[in-house]
């Protein structure tokens, strides 16, 4: 069952793709859990959930107790010692709830230590990705922010394929060239590029110049029919079929790339 990360700028529609390639696994009878792991946290509007059941997914950063319970962590205290691999393996499915087909469970974000913070929220988070890269019988489709943050060394393996999403513009690419550079250095092998907003061959054509070398695995066209999706809090994959068939191409793009 395939492990895929997706990330890229801000706004270029990373979001879009998840709830996509999991409807489209989905579709193909897989077992699919989608992680949204990105701070934005929007992942449940993409696959039409109302604002009320959206909020009611907690991301699992804000969760104290149960940091501080897995963790060991003593609550109110700086520093200190705590479990950098707390018990996680039942938290899929009992923090997640299934929607359309597809399990959701939001991450979160940590607020405190900056970046890569050594910290019980990173060492939760960090684990529970970990848990879920290594799941043999389950498709993860993982939202993630323009990094990697998520990832580490000994994880970066289990990841199947990593995807820059990118739109036709200079700052999209230089954003997706020191992702590359991140991800290469932890040790991801498999990045690829999918190109989102595109308006015609012209479009296409630009990004794949300036691709740097990375395969394309195809492009998602410039929709209206996303944007009415968005406005008015439908799934995408049930407003924009012309994205549902482009998504399917990347699927079978992804699968060729998995044998070459």
């Amino acid at each position: 069952m395939p492990k895929i990360a997706v990330t890229g700028k801000g706004g270029v529609g990373k979001t879009t793709l998840t709830a996509l390639l999991s409807h489209v696994y989905k579709e193909r009878g897989h077992d699919v859990i989608a992680i949204d792991a990105d701070p934005a946290g929007n992942l449940g509007l993409a696959f039409g959930l109302s604002a009320q059941m959206d909020a009611a997914l907690k991301p699992i950063a804000d969760m104290e107790d149960l940091i501080y319970e897995r963790t060991g962590a003593q609550k109110g205290t700086v520093g200190g010692w705590f479990k950098l691999n707390p018990k996680v393996d039942d938290i899929p499915e009992n923090l997640s709830f299934t929607h359309r087909g597809v399990r959701l469970l939001r991450l979160g974000t940590v607020r405190t230590g900056g970046a890569g913070c050594l910290c019980p929220e990173n060492a939760l988070l960090k684990a529970l990705v970990t848990h879920l890269l290594l799941r043999k019988d389950q498709t993860l489709i993982l939202d993630m922010e323009a990094g990697i943050e998520h990832l580490g060394r000994g994880t970066a393996g289990a990841v199947d394929a990593f995807i820059i999403v990118v739109e036709p513009g200079l700052r999209s690419l230089g954003t997706a060239e020191q992702i590359r550079y991140l991800a290469s250095e932890i040790g991801v092998s498999r990045i690829f590029l999918v190109a989102n907003k595109v308006r015609g061959p012209q479009d296409e054509e630009f990004i794949r110049s300036h691709a740097g070398g990375l395969p394309v695995l195809g492009a998602l066209p410039f929709s209206a029919d996303a944007v009415a999706a968005d406005q008015g809090g439908i799934a995408v994959f049930d407003q924009a079929p012309a994205l549902v068939a482009a998504a399917e191409k990347i699927v079978a793009g992804l699968e060729e790339a998995a044998l070459a």
